[in-house]
C-alpha cells in the first residue's frame, strides 16, 4: 500500500507542480506534457514484463528492487538541472513503478489466499492509490507553494525507506517459469511511444513529416505485437487470457477510468492556475472534497460487490464518474470555487467504487500463478489510458483552453458510458 501510494502521488501531486517546473525551466505546454506523460508511458509500456518478472524472480524480490529505483529515480527527479533532466529521471521513475504495481498485487494474492480476506486486502491495497490520485494535487499544491516543486519528489524517500522496511516482514515468494519476451517488449514500447509522440506533438505543431512517421512507427509496432503475441511459445500477454470477460472486463474498464481520471486532474490543474489565477496550494485544496470520497468509498467497495455483485458495482462506478465529467461541462473562470470542488466529487466517488471492483474480479478469475501477469495487463491498460488521455487532453486544450476542456471532458464522459453499457452486456448479474 505504502508503495502504490508513493508512485500514484508521482502523478496526481506533479499535475499541480507543473506550472512551477515550467517557470523555473521555461517549458512550454508540450514539455510539460512530456515530463507527465513519460512517466505513465514506462509505466504502461513495460508493465506486461514487470508482471512476467514478479512471477519468475518473486513476487518480493521484484518489488524490493523495484522500490528501491523507484525512490533513487525519484532523488534524481528532486534534483535535476534542466527539463530534459527531470524528464529522464521521470523514465526510470515510470520503469520501476512498472515492476512495483504487479508484484504488490501478487504479495496480495500471496498473502491471502481466502477469496474474502484478499478482496479486503486488495481494498486496502487500493485505497493506498485512491487517496495518492486524489490527496497528491492537495500536497503537491502545498509542497510547490510553501517550499519548491522538488519538494514533490523528496516525499517518495522517507515513504519508500518506511515501505522497504515492512517489506521485510513478508515471507519469501514462490517463483514461477515465465521467459522474458524481448519482441514483444520491444514492439510494445514502440507503439505506446509512437502513439504518444503523435498525440503530443500533432496536437502542437500539426501532421508534420515527423508525427506522420511517428503514426506509422506507432501502427507498424502495433501490428507486430500481436502478431509476435499470438506466435510465441511463451508471450508476455497470453492471448488466451482476453477469452475471459472476467479479464476483459476489468482492463477496458480501467482504461476508461483512468482515461478520464488522469486527464481530469492534468487539465484541472492546469485550469485553476493558468485560467483561474490560483496558487499550486489553492488549486490543490480544490481536490480535498473528492479526496475525502476518494478515501471512504473506496474502503466501502467491497462490500457492495459481496451484496450487488460486481457488474453493478463497476457499472455505477463507470457512470458516476460521467456523471462528474459533465457536472463539469458547466465550470468556467467565474464558477464559484466551491462549487467547482463539489462538481469534482463524483471522479472520487465513482472511481473508488469501480476499481477495488474491476481488480478482485480479474484476480479471481485467473489462476494464482498467472495473478502477476493479469494484475500486470490490468495496470497497463489503466496507465495507457492516462498517457493518452493526457495527450489527447493537452492538445485540445493547446488550441483554446475553455472550449479544449470542455471536449476533453465530454469525449472521457462519452468513454465512461460506452464501457458501462459493454460491462453491463457482458457480465452476469453476479
Amino acid at each position: 500500500m505504502l508503495g502504490f501510494f508513493v508512485i500514484t502521488v508521482d502523478v496526481s501531486g506533479v499535475n499541480v507542480a507543473l506550472p512551477a517546473v515550467g517557470r523555473e525551466f521555461g517549458g512550454s505546454l508540450a514539455g510539460l506534457q512530456w515530463v507527465a506523460d513519460t512517466y505513465t508511458l514506462m509505466f504502461a509500456a513495460l508493465m506486461l514484463s514487470a508482471g512476467a518478472l514478479s512471477d519468475a524472480v518473486g513476487a518480493r524480490c521484484a518489488y524490493g528492487w523495484g522500490l528501491g529505483v523507484f525512490t533513487v529515480a525519484s532523488l534524481a527527479c528532486a534534483a535535476a538541472p534542466t527539463l530534459g533532466a527531470l524528464t529522464a529521471a521521470r523514465v526510470v521513475q515510470g520503469s520501476a513503478a512498472a515492476v512495483m504495481v504487479p508484484a504488490s498485487l501478487a504479495l496480495i494474492r500471496q498473502a491471502f489466499p481466502d477469496r474474502v480476506a484478499r478482496a479486503r486486502g486488495i481494498a486496502l491495497w487500493t485505497l493506498g492509490g485512491a487517496v495518492a490520485i486524489a490527496a497528491g494535487p492537495v500536497l503537491g499544491g502545498l509542497l510547490t507553494t510553501t517550499w519548491t516543486w522538488r519538494a514533490v519528489f523528496f516525499l517518495n524517500a522517507p515513504a519508500g525507506i518506511a515501505a522497504c522496511l515492512t517489506l521485510l516482514r513478508a515471507a519469501p515468494s514462490p517463483r514461477h517459469r515465465a521467459p522474458f519476451d524481448l519482441p514483444g517488449q520491444v514492439t510494445a514500447v514502440l507503439a505506446l511511444a509512437g502513439l504518444t509522440f503523435a498525440v503530443i506533438e500533432g496536437g502542437h505543431r500539426g501532421l508534420t513529416g515527423t508525427v506522420l512517421t511517428a503514426v506509422g512507427v506507432a501502427v507498424a509496432s502495433g501490428v507486430g505485437f500481436v502478431v509476435v503475441e499470438a506466435r510465441r511459445r511463451t508471450p508476455m500477454l497470453p492471448p488466451k487470457l482476453f477469452r475471459q470477460r472476467g479479464v476483459t472486463v476489468p482492463v477496458v474498464a480501467g482504461f476508461a477510468v483512468n482515461a478520464a481520471f488522469y486527464g481530469g486532474v492534468f487539465v484541472l490543474s492546469l485550469f485553476f492556475q493558468q485560467q483561474r489565477g490560483q496558487s499550486a496550494f489553492s488549486a490543490g485544496l480544490m481536490f480535498v472534497p473528492m479526496a475525502a470520497i476518494t478515501a471512504v468509498f473506496n474502503y466501502l467497495s467491497p462490500r457492495a460487490v459481496s451484496r450487488y455483485g460486481p457488474r453493478a458495482v463497476i457499472v455505477v462506478g463507470l457512470l458516476t464518474v460521467a456523471l462528474g465529467c459533465g457536472a463539469l461541462l458547466a465550470v468556467d473562470k467565474g464558477t464559484p470555487a466551491w462549487l467547482t470542488a463539489l462538481s469534482m466529487t463524483p471522479l472520487g466517488f465513482g472511481g473508488a467504487l469501480a476499481m477495488p471492483a474491476m481488480t478482485s474480479l480479474l484476480l479471481d478469475s485467473v489462476a494464482a500463478a498467472r495473478a502477476g501477469t493479469a494484475a500486470a495487463l490490468l495496470n497497463t491498460s489503466r496507465q495507457t489510458g492516462g498517457a493518452l488521455s493526457i495527450a489527447v487532453f493537452g492538445a485540445l486544450i493547446a488550441q483554446d483552453f475553455a472550449t479544449g476542456m470542455r471536449q476533453s471532458l465530454l469525449l472521457a464522459a462519452c468513454l465512461l458510458v460506452a464501457t458501462a453499457l459493454g460491462t453491463t452486456a457482458l457480465l452476469p448479474r453476479r
